[in-house]
C-alpha cells in the first residue's frame, strides 16, 4: 500500500466491523453498486474478503479520481472500473445490481441528493438485495452521543446542506420508494449499519 494514496483512518477503523456484517448479508453471488467509493479502502477490503461478489465503485464525477490509485494497485478481479455516479443527475451509469451500499454519505449529500440515492435504489433493487447504509443517525431528533454532536456542528460548520440525519426521516424516505429498515447493527464509534430491503413487489 502506498502512503501516497488518499487515506482515511475512519475507513480503516471501521471496515472490520462493516465487513462482519456484510458477509451476513451479501451470501449469494452478485453485483454490488457502492455508492461514494471514497479512498477505495472499503472496495478493495470487501471484495478481497468476498470473492464471490463483483464490486462497482461510484463516486462523484469531482470525487472519482481519488480511489482509482488504490484500485489500480489491488487489481482485483471483482472490482470493475470506477463509475462516475451524481446520484442527483439521470440517467445513473448502472442499472442492474443484486445489492447496494454506501458509508458515511448521507450526512455529507443534501437532504434532496438522499432522496434521489433512494429513489433510483429502490427502483433497481431487486427483491432478494438490500441496500446497506452506514454511518451515524439521530433519533426521534435527538444524537445518540456527545461525540456525533460536535461532528454534526463540524459538518454544519462547513457546508450548511451537511448534517446527520435522522433514522425516522430516512426511514419515511425507503418506505416511500418502496424499501423497508429490516436490519439496524448498532456499529462502533456511535455509528450504524442500515440494512433495507423491498417491501413489496414491483409492478
Amino acid at each position: 500500500m502506498s502512503a501516497n494514496f488518499p487515506y482515511s483512518q475512519a475507513c480503516e477503523n471501521n471496515k472490520a466491523p462493516i465487513l462482519e456484517k456484510l458477509q451476513e448479508i451479501f451470501v449469494a453471488s452478485g453485483k454490488v453498486l457502492e455508492v461514494g467509493t471514497g479512498t477505495g479502502q472499503h472496495a478493495v477490503h470487501f471484495a478481497t474478503a468476498m470473492p464471490h461478489l463483483q464490486w462497482q465503485p461510484t463516486d462523484h464525477p469531482q470525487a472519482a479520481d481519488t480511489c482509482r490509485p488504490r484500485l489500480a494497485q489491488a487489481a482485483l478481479p471483482n472490482i470493475l472500473p470506477v463509475l462516475e455516479l451524481d446520484v442527483a443527475t439521470p440517467p445513473w451509469p448502472v442499472e442492474a445490481f443484486t445489492w447496494a451500499f454506501s458509508a458515511n454519505t448521507a450526512h455529507i449529500m443534501a437532504w434532496e441528493e438522499v432522496e434521489h440515492m433512494f429513489r433510483n435504489i429502490g427502483e433497481r433493487l431487486p427483491k432478494q438485495g438490500a441496500f446497506c447504509l452506514y454511518g451515524p443517525f439521530n433519533r426521534q431528533g435527538r444524537y445518540t452521543s456527545e461525540s456525533n454532536a460536535q461532528f454534526d456542528q463540524h459538518l454544519k460548520a462547513n457546508a450548511a446542506h451537511m448534517g446527520i440525519r435522522d433514522l425516522e426521516d430516512i426511514s419515511k424516505l425507503a418506505e416511500n420508494v418502496g424499501l423497508t429498515l429490516s436490519e439496524n447493527h448498532s456499529m462502533p464509534a456511535n455509528n450504524q449499519l442500515l440494512v433495507f430491503r423491498i417491501k413489496r413487489s414491483k409492478l
